[in-house]
């Protein structure tokens, strides 16, 4: 039936006529496709009319009775597609296009593509007119992109029973969101996995109101619930900043994993308690020296040093530095080549300003699902470009698992350490006095 359609005289009639009427080739194309749509539509009219009795039966009764007209959204523009009526029963080319919807599939998936890419819904109707979408409503891009709704849905509920994740950072970002009639600011929360093939994934993402206690806490029981293990087989270091009810959830969620304060946060906490600029840049080399140093015993040494440099500064500044000891330096059980990737949650402040880059520019969620919508449909993406990235290779990653307790240094390694670090913290806050 194609090959006869193509051949039609009155279908390369219209095609000819388009030729003359169409202005360029966009137009051209979309009243080609009108043209060969509404043709092979009426041909399998015929083939209905005559599929009951045959087609040449005389006792066939059926036939066309007019045609109804709507209209099709489509990535090249609006068509107008015509479906006859017939006198008996009802006919629609449901192989062809969908009933009830006026929306092509590619159309949808560009929509929603450039949603997820961070577009406007108003820049997105913009993008539609050109394409010679004439009426394709903001009201009408965010409806199309509830298809996304589905797949942010299967990645927020899929778990991970088998796989083992040895590191886990946790972070949140404030968006403004629509609230019981009220624009207020809520809580992205998120969580990443390193798994044990050394890739990163997203694990889990919810908006809440606030960062207490009991939101992190239900959170961080939902990734349990999905498979997430603690233990000596699990979850061994989870990272994230000082948050006082992110640490107790980690706590009581995470039983015997070590918790990893971020030591860029702790250095901007430590900052924030100086408050002249030549205390605040001695504060930073002095930190920066201590967190450079490789060797476990002369990294903690130094990082005693630098708190006593501090204290000179500020007191406050000092015993913040000095209180924070244990969590800042868990990072040194860890295997060497691991440590610049998790003491810190630079991979989870990465994610936030994506998440900020994509929200950025809807300035205001209608409702907390559209905001979940975007964001669940922006991760899945990162998700996507990660499991062709290996972070940690599997061998290596192995030894975080398999972790020997080391002996407590004796006396002179101590002192040794102690001096060691006399020279790097002096040099570094002090680069001609260290050198004399």
């Amino acid at each position: 039936m194609d090959t006869v359609l193509f051949n039609d005289p009155e279908v390369k009639g219209l095609a000819l006529e388009a030729l003359e009427e169409c202005t360029d080739l966009q137009a051209f194309g979309r009243r080609c496709l009108e043209i060969l749509l509404n043709a092979l539509i009426s041909a399998k009219a015929d083939e209905a009319c005559g599929a009951a009795y045959g087609e040449r039966s005389p006792e066939r009764s059926n036939s066309r009775n007019g045609y109804r007209e709507r209209s099709l959204l489509t990535s090249v523009g609006d068509l107008k597609v015509r479906i006859p009526k017939l006198r008996t029963g009802a006919f629609f080319p449901d192989d062809l296009i969908e009933r009830y919807c006026r929306v092509d599939r590619a159309l949808v998936a560009a929509v929603a593509e450039m949603y997820v890419m961070g577009i406007s819904t108003r820049k997105v109707e913009e993008v539609a007119g050109a394409l010679g979408v004439s009426s394709m409503s903001k009201s009408q891009v965010s409806r199309l992109c509830e298809c996304l709704d589905a797949e942010v849905g299967a990645f927020r509920r899929q778990r991970f029973d088998g796989v083992r994740f040895a590191y886990l950072w946790l972070d949140a970002t404030y968006v403004k969101c629509r609230v019981e009639g009220r624009s207020v600011s809520q809580a992205v929360v998120t969580a990443i996995g390193l798994d044990d093939t050394g890739h990163k994934r997203f694990l889990g993402v919810d908006c809440v109101d606030t960062e207490s206690h009991a939101d992190w806490r239900a959170f961080l029981a939902d990734l349990r619930a999905r498979g997430v293990a603690a233990g000596k087989d699990g979850v061994q270091l989870v990272v994230s900043d000082a948050h006082e009810g992110l640490r107790k959830a980690i706590a009581e969620t995470f039983q015997g994993a070590a918790w990893q304060r971020c030591v860029t946060h702790l250095m901007r906490d430590v900052v924030g308690h100086i408050h002249n600029k030549e205390g605040q840049g001695l504060a930073r080399e002095a930190m920066r020296a201590a967190f450079a140093q490789k060797s476990p015993i002369v990294a903690r040494a130094c990082y005693q040093r630098a708190a006593e440099e501090v204290m000179k500064v500020s007191r406050t500044a000092g015993e913040v530095l000095l209180e924070a000891e244990e969590e800042a330096l868990a990072y040194l059980a860890f295997p060497a080549s691991h440590r610049t990737k998790i003491r810190t949650n630079n991979v989870q402040e990465r994610a936030n300003r994506e998440i900020k880059r994509r929200t950025g520019v809807v300035q205001g969620f209608p409702s907390r699902e559209s905001l979940i919508r975007l964001v669940g449909a922006a991760l899945i993406e990162a998700d996507e470009e990660w499991s062709a990235r290996c972070v940690i290779s599997k061998p290596s990653l192995a030894h975080a698992w398999r972790r020997e307790e080391r002996p407590a240094p004796d006396e002179a390694s101590v002192l040794e350490a102690r001096q060691v670090a006399d020279r790097i913290i002096s040099t570094a806050i002090d680069p001609e006095e260290g050198q004399g």
